[in-house]
Protein backbone atom coordinates (compact mmCIF):
# COMPACT_ATOMS: atom_id res chain seq x y z
CA UNK A 1 0.00 0.00 0.00
CA UNK A 2 1.21 3.31 -0.84
CA UNK A 3 0.78 6.59 1.30
CA UNK A 4 0.67 10.06 0.66
CA UNK A 5 1.08 12.45 3.55
CA UNK A 6 -0.52 16.12 2.99
CA UNK A 7 0.30 18.58 4.85
CA UNK A 8 0.96 22.27 5.18
CA UNK A 9 3.07 25.37 6.38
CA UNK A 10 0.55 27.12 7.74
CA UNK A 11 -2.99 27.16 8.93
CA UNK A 12 -5.77 27.64 6.52
CA UNK A 13 -3.88 26.33 3.89
CA UNK A 14 -6.51 24.34 1.35
CA UNK A 15 -4.76 20.98 2.93
CA UNK A 16 -8.13 19.59 3.71
CA UNK A 17 -9.88 20.64 0.40
CA UNK A 18 -6.81 19.57 -1.39
CA UNK A 19 -6.86 16.38 0.62
CA UNK A 20 -10.28 15.25 -0.06
CA UNK A 21 -10.15 16.78 -4.08
CA UNK A 22 -7.21 14.91 -4.43
CA UNK A 23 -8.59 11.42 -3.04
CA UNK A 24 -11.94 11.67 -4.95
CA UNK A 25 -9.76 12.14 -8.21
CA UNK A 26 -8.21 8.75 -7.37
CA UNK A 27 -11.31 7.08 -6.23
CA UNK A 28 -12.47 8.08 -9.77
CA UNK A 29 -9.13 6.88 -11.71
CA UNK A 30 -10.66 3.32 -9.91
CA UNK A 31 -8.57 3.89 -6.80
CA UNK A 32 -9.48 2.24 -3.90
CA UNK A 33 -8.68 5.26 -1.00
CA UNK A 34 -8.40 5.12 2.54
CA UNK A 35 -7.94 8.17 4.61
CA UNK A 36 -6.72 9.34 8.31
CA UNK A 37 -5.67 11.98 10.20
CA UNK A 38 -3.16 11.24 12.48
CA UNK A 39 -3.34 13.87 14.92
CA UNK A 40 -6.33 16.53 15.37
CA UNK A 41 -6.31 19.97 17.42
CA UNK A 42 -10.03 20.14 16.26
CA UNK A 43 -12.19 18.02 18.74
CA UNK A 44 -15.89 17.69 17.84
CA UNK A 45 -18.62 14.95 19.18
CA UNK A 46 -19.91 12.77 16.59
CA UNK A 47 -22.97 10.53 18.02
CA UNK A 48 -21.44 10.88 21.35
CA UNK A 49 -17.49 10.18 20.30
CA UNK A 50 -14.95 12.38 20.07
CA UNK A 51 -14.06 13.03 16.52
CA UNK A 52 -12.39 15.39 14.19
CA UNK A 53 -14.46 18.54 13.44
CA UNK A 54 -14.32 17.48 9.57
CA UNK A 55 -14.86 14.00 9.56
CA UNK A 56 -18.15 13.54 9.29
CA UNK A 57 -17.43 15.52 5.79
CA UNK A 58 -14.80 13.39 4.80
CA UNK A 59 -16.80 9.92 5.69
CA UNK A 60 -19.38 11.52 3.38
CA UNK A 61 -17.20 13.41 0.33
CA UNK A 62 -14.85 9.92 0.45
CA UNK A 63 -17.68 7.05 0.85
CA UNK A 64 -15.74 5.30 3.68
CA UNK A 65 -17.23 2.74 5.30
CA UNK A 66 -15.57 3.82 8.98
CA UNK A 67 -16.85 5.67 11.83
CA UNK A 68 -16.31 9.26 11.81
CA UNK A 69 -13.92 9.00 15.51
CA UNK A 70 -12.14 6.52 13.63
CA UNK A 71 -10.51 8.88 11.20
CA UNK A 72 -8.09 9.98 13.53
CA UNK A 73 -6.81 8.22 16.16
CA UNK A 74 -5.45 10.57 18.42
CA UNK A 75 -7.53 13.89 19.06
CA UNK A 76 -6.10 16.59 21.49
CA UNK A 77 -8.62 17.43 24.37
CA UNK A 78 -7.17 19.29 27.20
CA UNK A 79 -7.90 16.06 29.23
CA UNK A 80 -5.15 14.48 26.72
CA UNK A 81 -2.78 17.21 26.74
CA UNK A 82 -2.64 17.37 30.50
CA UNK A 83 -2.99 13.54 30.94
CA UNK A 84 0.58 13.09 28.43
CA UNK A 85 2.28 15.64 30.02
CA UNK A 86 1.93 14.38 33.69
CA UNK A 87 2.86 10.94 32.73
CA UNK A 88 -0.90 9.53 33.25
CA UNK A 89 -2.07 9.59 29.92
CA UNK A 90 -1.06 5.95 27.58
CA UNK A 91 2.67 7.56 27.07
CA UNK A 92 3.90 6.81 23.34
CA UNK A 93 0.88 7.59 21.08
CA UNK A 94 2.52 6.69 17.63
CA UNK A 95 1.98 2.68 17.99
CA UNK A 96 -1.60 4.02 18.33
CA UNK A 97 -1.11 5.66 14.89
CA UNK A 98 0.52 3.38 13.00
CA UNK A 99 -2.59 0.67 14.35
CA UNK A 100 -4.91 2.64 12.87
CA UNK A 101 -3.03 3.32 9.43
CA UNK A 102 -2.83 -0.06 9.51
CA UNK A 103 -6.56 -0.78 9.46
CA UNK A 104 -7.31 2.77 7.26
CA UNK A 105 -5.29 1.58 4.59
CA UNK A 106 -6.01 -2.45 4.26
CA UNK A 107 -7.07 -3.52 1.22
CA UNK A 108 -6.63 -0.06 0.04
CA UNK A 109 -4.41 1.35 -3.30
CA UNK A 110 -3.07 4.35 -1.20
CA UNK A 111 -3.63 5.54 1.92
CA UNK A 112 -3.76 9.77 2.38
CA UNK A 113 -2.90 11.01 5.38
CA UNK A 114 -3.93 14.56 6.74
CA UNK A 115 -1.76 16.96 8.55
CA UNK A 116 -2.15 19.07 11.05
CA UNK A 117 -2.59 22.53 10.55
CA UNK A 118 0.74 23.32 10.37
CA UNK A 119 4.49 21.25 10.38
CA UNK A 120 5.07 22.90 13.57
CA UNK A 121 1.91 21.03 15.31
CA UNK A 122 2.25 17.33 17.18
CA UNK A 123 5.93 17.89 18.90
CA UNK A 124 4.32 18.39 22.17
CA UNK A 125 2.24 15.20 21.38
CA UNK A 126 5.11 12.95 20.09
CA UNK A 127 3.76 13.09 16.50
CA UNK A 128 5.17 15.99 14.78
CA UNK A 129 4.63 15.38 10.65
CA UNK A 130 8.39 14.21 9.68
CA UNK A 131 8.45 11.81 12.54
CA UNK A 132 4.70 10.39 11.63
CA UNK A 133 5.74 10.50 7.65
CA UNK A 134 8.88 8.47 8.28
CA UNK A 135 7.32 6.10 10.77
CA UNK A 136 4.82 5.24 8.31
CA UNK A 137 7.17 5.47 5.02
CA UNK A 138 4.59 8.46 3.27
CA UNK A 139 6.25 10.93 0.57
CA UNK A 140 4.55 14.14 1.65
CA UNK A 141 2.66 16.75 -0.22
CA UNK A 142 3.15 20.05 1.28
CA UNK A 143 0.20 22.87 0.36
CA UNK A 144 1.82 26.60 0.97
CA UNK A 145 -0.44 29.40 0.86
CA UNK A 146 0.77 32.43 -1.13
CA UNK A 147 1.00 35.23 1.36
CA UNK A 148 4.16 37.29 0.13
CA UNK A 149 6.82 36.96 -1.89
CA UNK A 150 9.30 36.38 0.24
CA UNK A 151 7.09 34.29 2.52
CA UNK A 152 6.37 31.97 0.15
CA UNK A 153 9.92 31.31 -0.52
CA UNK A 154 10.96 31.12 2.63
CA UNK A 155 7.53 28.46 3.58
CA UNK A 156 8.84 26.15 0.71
CA UNK A 157 12.66 26.27 1.47
CA UNK A 158 11.75 25.64 5.45
CA UNK A 159 9.46 22.73 4.58
CA UNK A 160 12.18 20.88 2.33
CA UNK A 161 14.64 21.59 5.42
CA UNK A 162 12.01 19.96 7.77
CA UNK A 163 11.23 16.94 5.50
CA UNK A 164 14.06 16.33 3.49
CA UNK A 165 14.03 13.31 0.91
CA UNK A 166 10.45 12.61 2.18
CA UNK A 167 8.66 15.65 0.31
CA UNK A 168 7.53 14.48 -3.08
CA UNK A 169 6.88 18.26 -4.24
CA UNK A 170 4.50 21.05 -3.02
CA UNK A 171 1.13 22.55 -4.48
CA UNK A 172 0.87 26.49 -4.31
CA UNK A 173 -2.28 27.38 -3.40
CA UNK A 174 -4.30 30.57 -2.74
CA UNK A 175 -2.07 32.61 -5.43
CA UNK A 176 -3.72 36.83 -5.95
CA UNK A 177 -3.87 37.65 -9.21
CA UNK A 178 -0.72 40.31 -9.02
CA UNK A 179 1.11 37.47 -7.46
CA UNK A 180 1.07 34.98 -10.32
CA UNK A 181 3.42 36.46 -12.62
CA UNK A 182 6.25 36.47 -9.56
CA UNK A 183 5.26 32.84 -8.78
CA UNK A 184 5.21 31.27 -12.40
CA UNK A 185 8.00 33.42 -14.05
CA UNK A 186 10.11 33.75 -10.52
CA UNK A 187 9.74 31.17 -8.00
CA UNK A 188 8.02 28.36 -9.84
CA UNK A 189 11.32 27.85 -11.92
CA UNK A 190 13.64 28.39 -8.69
CA UNK A 191 12.48 25.95 -6.70
CA UNK A 192 12.57 22.84 -9.94
CA UNK A 193 15.97 24.33 -10.25
CA UNK A 194 16.43 23.40 -6.33
CA UNK A 195 15.53 20.08 -7.15
CA UNK A 196 11.73 20.75 -5.39
CA UNK A 197 9.27 20.09 -7.51
CA UNK A 198 5.86 22.16 -7.76
CA UNK A 199 2.58 19.71 -9.12
CA UNK A 200 0.75 23.19 -9.47
CA UNK A 201 -0.04 26.89 -8.56
CA UNK A 202 -3.96 27.59 -7.55
CA UNK A 203 -5.46 30.88 -8.21
CA UNK A 204 -6.94 32.30 -5.22
CA UNK A 205 -10.95 32.12 -5.76
CA UNK A 206 -12.02 34.18 -2.76
CA UNK A 207 -15.10 32.71 -2.03
CA UNK A 208 -13.39 29.27 -1.27
CA UNK A 209 -12.60 30.74 2.07
CA UNK A 210 -15.46 32.69 2.52
CA UNK A 211 -17.66 32.19 5.50
CA UNK A 212 -21.86 31.89 5.69
CA UNK A 213 -23.67 34.61 8.08
CA UNK A 214 -24.99 31.31 9.80
CA UNK A 215 -21.38 30.03 10.53
CA UNK A 216 -20.53 33.84 11.67
CA UNK A 217 -23.49 33.40 13.81
CA UNK A 218 -22.76 30.21 15.47
CA UNK A 219 -18.84 31.18 16.15
CA UNK A 220 -20.31 34.71 17.78
CA UNK A 221 -23.51 33.58 19.60
CA UNK A 222 -25.23 36.65 18.37
CA UNK A 223 -28.69 38.75 18.10
CA UNK A 224 -30.22 39.29 14.84
CA UNK A 225 -31.73 42.57 15.08
CA UNK A 226 -33.12 42.59 11.55
CA UNK A 227 -36.27 40.60 9.73
CA UNK A 228 -33.62 40.03 7.07
CA UNK A 229 -32.37 37.01 8.32
CA UNK A 230 -30.74 35.26 5.29
CA UNK A 231 -27.74 32.97 6.82
CA UNK A 232 -26.10 31.32 3.20
CA UNK A 233 -25.02 34.76 2.17
CA UNK A 234 -21.13 34.88 2.07
CA UNK A 235 -18.49 36.66 3.91
CA UNK A 236 -15.49 36.93 1.77
CA UNK A 237 -13.83 40.20 3.66
CA UNK A 238 -13.71 41.56 7.03
CA UNK A 239 -13.92 45.42 7.80
CA UNK A 240 -13.35 46.86 11.29
CA UNK A 241 -14.81 50.34 11.74
CA UNK A 242 -12.67 51.68 14.05
CA UNK A 243 -11.59 54.70 11.66
CA UNK A 244 -13.55 57.74 10.89
CA UNK A 245 -16.51 57.53 8.89
CA UNK A 246 -14.50 59.06 5.92
CA UNK A 247 -11.75 56.87 6.06
CA UNK A 248 -14.07 53.87 6.78
CA UNK A 249 -15.92 54.90 3.32
CA UNK A 250 -12.92 54.61 1.66
CA UNK A 251 -11.58 51.39 2.43
CA UNK A 252 -15.15 49.64 2.78
CA UNK A 253 -15.30 50.77 -1.57
CA UNK A 254 -12.51 48.41 -2.02
CA UNK A 255 -13.73 45.58 -0.73
CA UNK A 256 -16.99 43.54 -1.73
CA UNK A 257 -19.15 40.96 0.46
CA UNK A 258 -17.99 42.18 3.67
CA UNK A 259 -18.59 41.54 7.33
CA UNK A 260 -18.00 45.12 9.35
CA UNK A 261 -17.58 45.26 12.76
CA UNK A 262 -17.83 47.89 14.84
CA UNK A 263 -19.41 49.21 17.93
CA UNK A 264 -23.20 49.58 18.35
CA UNK A 265 -22.70 53.00 18.79
CA UNK A 266 -21.47 54.26 15.45
CA UNK A 267 -23.83 55.40 13.29
CA UNK A 268 -21.35 57.00 11.45
CA UNK A 269 -19.89 53.74 10.09
CA UNK A 270 -22.86 51.86 9.76
CA UNK A 271 -24.23 54.40 7.35
CA UNK A 272 -20.72 54.30 5.69
CA UNK A 273 -21.28 50.40 5.24
CA UNK A 274 -24.88 50.09 4.02
CA UNK A 275 -23.55 52.33 1.10
CA UNK A 276 -21.11 49.70 -0.15
CA UNK A 277 -21.20 45.89 -0.42
CA UNK A 278 -21.67 44.76 2.39
CA UNK A 279 -23.06 41.23 4.00
CA UNK A 280 -23.61 41.88 7.05
CA UNK A 281 -23.23 44.10 9.94
CA UNK A 282 -21.72 42.87 13.45
CA UNK A 283 -22.28 45.36 16.38
CA UNK A 284 -20.15 44.79 19.21
CA UNK A 285 -20.85 45.79 22.54
CA UNK A 286 -24.55 45.14 23.43
CA UNK A 287 -25.57 48.44 22.42
CA UNK A 288 -28.84 48.57 20.44
CA UNK A 289 -28.11 50.35 17.32
CA UNK A 290 -30.47 53.45 16.09
CA UNK A 291 -34.01 52.37 14.06
CA UNK A 292 -32.60 53.94 10.89
CA UNK A 293 -30.08 51.63 10.81
CA UNK A 294 -32.56 48.65 11.51
CA UNK A 295 -34.57 49.89 9.31
CA UNK A 296 -32.19 50.53 6.24
CA UNK A 297 -30.52 47.76 6.60
CA UNK A 298 -33.92 45.43 6.25
CA UNK A 299 -34.59 47.43 3.04
CA UNK A 300 -31.50 46.12 1.72
CA UNK A 301 -31.34 42.72 2.89
CA UNK A 302 -28.78 43.18 5.20
CA UNK A 303 -28.69 41.39 8.38
CA UNK A 304 -27.61 43.04 11.53
CA UNK A 305 -25.95 41.05 13.96
CA UNK A 306 -25.63 42.20 17.68
CA UNK A 307 -22.93 40.69 20.04
CA UNK A 308 -21.99 41.13 23.97
CA UNK A 309 -18.09 40.91 22.79
CA UNK A 310 -16.34 43.96 22.46
CA UNK A 311 -14.76 44.89 19.02
CA UNK A 312 -11.58 43.07 19.93
CA UNK A 313 -12.82 39.96 21.31
CA UNK A 314 -15.47 39.65 18.07
CA UNK A 315 -13.01 40.13 15.97
CA UNK A 316 -10.93 37.07 17.59
CA UNK A 317 -13.30 34.94 17.78
CA UNK A 318 -13.90 35.17 13.79
CA UNK A 319 -10.42 34.95 13.44
CA UNK A 320 -10.42 31.08 14.44
CA UNK A 321 -12.15 30.34 11.50
CA UNK A 322 -11.97 33.06 9.15
CA UNK A 323 -10.36 31.87 5.94
CA UNK A 324 -10.84 28.29 6.15
CA UNK A 325 -12.34 26.72 3.59
CA UNK A 326 -15.04 25.18 5.43
CA UNK A 327 -16.15 22.06 4.09
CA UNK A 328 -20.00 21.29 4.76
CA UNK A 329 -20.82 22.82 1.84
CA UNK A 330 -20.28 20.35 -0.85
CA UNK A 331 -20.22 23.02 -3.65
CA UNK A 332 -16.73 24.61 -2.57
CA UNK A 333 -15.17 21.08 -3.02
CA UNK A 334 -16.71 20.43 -6.05
CA UNK A 335 -15.23 24.04 -7.33
CA UNK A 336 -12.05 23.04 -5.66
CA UNK A 337 -11.77 19.78 -7.31
CA UNK A 338 -12.33 22.17 -10.41
CA UNK A 339 -9.30 23.78 -9.77
CA UNK A 340 -7.12 20.65 -9.02
CA UNK A 341 -8.65 19.42 -12.87
CA UNK A 342 -7.12 22.96 -14.19
CA UNK A 343 -3.94 23.80 -12.33
CA UNK A 344 -1.91 20.67 -11.09
CA UNK A 345 0.01 17.88 -13.00
CA UNK A 346 -2.05 14.92 -11.46
CA UNK A 347 0.17 12.87 -14.06
CA UNK A 348 3.11 14.05 -12.28
CA UNK A 349 2.31 13.13 -9.11
CA UNK A 350 0.88 9.79 -10.06
CA UNK A 351 4.22 8.99 -11.29
CA UNK A 352 6.01 10.58 -8.27
CA UNK A 353 3.64 7.78 -5.90
CA UNK A 354 3.98 4.99 -7.91
CA UNK A 355 0.52 5.00 -9.15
Amino acid sequence: MKSLYITSVDRYSGKTALCLAFGKRLIENGYKVGYLKPLSLQPWRVAGEIADEDAAFVKQALGLAVAPADLSPVVVTSELLRDHLTGAGAGDLMPRVCAAAETAGADQDILLLEGGGSLREGYVMGLPTPQVAAELGSQVLVVVKCRDDVLLMDDVLAARFRLSDSMCGVIINRVPADAMEFVEEVARPYFEKQGIAIFGVLPEVRGLAALTVEELLEVLDAQVLTETKTTEALIENLTIGAMTAEAALSRMRKQRNKAVITGGDRTDIQLAALETSTTCLVLTGNLQPSPLIIKQADQMGVPVLMVPENTMEAIESIDRIFGKTRLGQTAKLEQFQALLTEHVDLRRLYECLGL
